[in-house]
């Protein structure tokens, strides 16, 4: 039997293609008016002002990362197994604690980045005048207060291409105010309000897909479920804070890359290599719905100790991501420069360098994007704490000898070997933990 003949016979391998497709078609759309939106934005604003942009909204994300829980993995781990054993008052509780932590959590990042603004201007945009943009962009946060809990919620409930359709949405909106600013030679701060409005309509309309969820499947009082009904809070806790752990080691090594870019070079330089990398995270638009999709179905099979069962969906999920994945590198790596000038124009193509060292981590890194799920579903929290942070020392350590030197191509190619050297481990230790446990079971 051929390869596209298991998968066409595989009812669980097409229900995932199908939540992924729907959450594809929307972010497909999305990505489209996304590419229109740098279009006009790069063009309008030079690499000095899009980089300035760049800085402003990474500092934000940066901020909420270092506090956040990353709450909609631990709605899917614990919410998503009760619901699976009809607990649902075990399930509002931890959906519950879940939302009233992150909302403290956003109020907080806002506080701090409101009392930093002045700190960024000075040594990341390294321009004048401009911490009030830190500031308002902040308000971002604010309206996200419920956002990775509502995702969590979204993908136990099997609603998430509403994600999707949300995305889409403010996708439209933002696209039509940068427009307005491209066409009426608007300023960079419409560009900023764009960007914010955008921000705020996913919070918002997460938060109002996840609650309307809730009441339908946990009733109307879901919210007044006692904590008391949780028994293994300690293992929430230590749960979440490895998350939080996880997430902050991440977001310093890996997402923070246009704040590392401003600390070492200047705005234009960080211009360039958003250009590069918002063209190569093109990659994550057939991924990212795989991952939300295929997380539910990994920890169902951990819960129910379907080691084969689990085995085999990760063979097909891999062969299936290694396949347009390394279609789409080879495509982005033939076709880069052109990619650049259609999307930025030709004063941009200092970027191409970067976008090649980028490209190959980051096809390595979605070949294998099931790494970190499995480990949660494990019961192995706290391993990709280690693996991230062992290659983000070493990736920060050589950024402040090779990116001084030879600029932003260092930077792409220090990011690829953090993603190849800490997703090759976790991937290899959730297979040799999945081998542990079925030789316990056969003895």
């Amino acid at each position: 039997m051929s390869l596209l003949s298991k998968f066409k016979n595989d009812p669980l391998f097409l229900k995932i293609l199908r939540s992924s497709g729907s959450l594809f078609s929307n972010n497909t759309l999305a990505l489209g008016l996304s590419v229109l939106q740098g279009v006009m934005a790069t063009r309008l604003l030079g690499p000095a002002g899009f980089g300035l942009i760049g800085v402003v909204m990474a500092f934000a994300s940066t901020v909420n990362s270092l506090f956040s829980f990353r709450m909609s993995e631990l709605v899917v781990r614990y919410g998503g197994e009760y619901l699976e054993r009809d607990e649902k008052y075990k399930a509002a509780a931890v959906i519950k604690a879940a939302s009233i932590t992150e909302g403290l959590v956003s109020l907080i990042a806002f506080l701090v980045v409101v009392f930093t603004a002045h700190l960024a201007e000075a040594h990341l945009a390294k321009t004048e005048h401009v911490a009030w943009m830190f500031t308002v962009f902040a308000l971002g946060l604010l309206a996200n207060f419920n956002t990775e809990t509502s995702t969590g919620v979204l993908q136990i409930t099997d609603r998430i291409k509403l994600q999707g359709t949300i995305n889409l949405a403010q996708a439209v909106l933002t696209t039509l105010i940068i427009a307005g600013a491209f066409f009426f030679n608007g300023s960079i701060t419409i560009v900023l309000v764009a960007y914010l409005v955008g921000k705020s309509i996913i919070g918002l309309g997460l938060f109002t897909a996840a609650q309307i969820q809730l009441h339908k499947r946990l009733g109307n009082g879901w919210w007044r479920a006692p904590f008391s009904a949780l028994t293994d809070t300690r293992e929430l806790i230590r749960f979440a804070f490895s998350s939080n752990i996880s997430a902050t080691i991440i977001k310093l090594f890996r997402e923070s890359e246009l704040i590392w870019v401003g600390f070492f070079l200047d705005t234009t330089a960080v211009g360039y290599y958003r250009v590069a990398y918002t063209i190569v995270h093109f990659l994550a638009i057939p991924a990212d719905p795989l991952i939300a999709t295929t997380f539910p179905e990994i920890n169902r099979f951990a819960v129910e100790k379907a080691w084969n069962k689990l085995k085999s969906f990760l063979k097909r999920i891999t062969a299936f991501s290694f396949a347009y994945n390394l279609a789409l590198g080879a495509g982005l790596i033939l076709f880069g420069q052109l990619a650049i000038r259609i999307y930025s124009g030709a004063d941009y193509l200092a970027a191409y360098p970067a976008l090649v060292a980028l490209t190959i981590g980051l096809v390595f890194n979605y070949m294998l994007f099931w790494n970190r799920p499995l480990l949660l579903s494990l019961g192995l929290p706290e391993f990709p704490i280690y693996a991230t942070l062992a290659a983000g020392i070493i990736k920060l350590a050589l950024s402040f000898w090779l990116v001084p030197r030879y600029g932003i191509v260092a930077a792409g190619a220090l990011l690829s070997f953090y993603y190849i050297a800490s997703v090759g481990a976790m991937v290899w230790r959730g297979l040799h933990k999945i081998k542990q446990n079925e030789d316990r079971a056969h003895h």
